[in-house]
């Protein structure tokens, strides 16, 4: 695997990457979630987009605030299992 950059990302770029993730993540379990009980029966795009407007936001503010948590326990998980691993 190539390595393109091996500095830490700026503050920048991890906003920009939390609202692709949210984007795609919002995106993608709203049409899940609605398409399902819908049986994509005919007007579910319209309440699939209704919905992802709404959740998209929601998914960014909460992937802002658990991002720095879940990169502290992935550190944390790592530390553990390297010390375990001696």
């Amino acid at each position: 695997m190539t390595v393109i950059n091996e500095t830490p990302p700026t503050k920048a770029t991890v906003i920009l990457a939390q609202v692709f993730i949210s984007c795609l993540m919002a995106f993608l379990m709203t049409g899940i979630f609605t398409a399902i009980p819908a049986a994509l029966a005919p007007g579910w795009v319209g309440i699939w987009l209704t919905r992802f407007v709404t959740a998209w936001p929601i998914a960014f503010v909460l992937s802002m605030a658990v991002g720095p948590v879940s990169f502290w326990l992935a550190r944390r998980t790592q530390h553990l299992l390297a010390m375990a691993r001696g």
